[in-house]
């Protein structure tokens, strides 16, 4: 099954249409660490993170994980961990998953800059909105939405994105 990005404001799986938002700047094949551009491409889906104290333990096909107060993502290009998950407590290098705002309350990993070159991007997701105003570079959906989601993907997802 894919999930398919065709531009700016949707997504289609299997015979779901739903509305999106992604990058402020649109979307990309040469994505760059912090130009608010969503990468096009085929990729994987790697996990889902998700706030068990807000929306409990969702039943889904791929890898899961709660999400903890001292886990981020590194967004730093010169990092040995950069594009990984780390645990920190550190406010530098990290895009916090354990977030105040609802955003992240849910959210799945893709493989985009698997390769972890410097500079290519990072911390490319699939997560929450509440509002439809651009990422600044993943793609978004309302809770509702990403609830249907959940219940169409497995391990052989993709998502291709442009």
């Amino acid at each position: 099954m894919i999930i398919h990005v065709k531009n700016k404001n949707t997504l289609i799986i299997d015979d779901f249409k739903l509305k999106c938002c992604i990058g402020k700047n649109g979307l990309n094949s040469n994505k760059k660490e912090g130009d608010y551009s969503t990468p096009k491409g085929l990729y994987n889906l790697k996990k889902l993170y998700f706030r068990k104290d807000r929306v409990g333990i969702p039943i889904c096909k791929i890898e899961k994980e709660n999400i903890k107060k001292n886990m981020a993502w590194c967004d730093d290009p010169l990092h040995k961990k950069y594009n990984n998950e780390i645990k920190t407590h550190n406010n530098e290098l990290k895009e916090k998953l354990y977030r105040v705002d609802h955003r992240y309350d849910y959210l799945i990993s893709i493989s985009h800059n698997e390769q972890k070159i410097p500079y290519k991007g990072s911390a490319i997701f699939i997560h929450l909105t509440d509002n439809y105003k651009p990422t600044a570079g993943c793609v978004a959906l309302k809770k509702k939405d990403f609830e249907v989601l959940l219940k169409l993907i497995n391990k052989k997802t993709k998502i291709k994105i442009g």
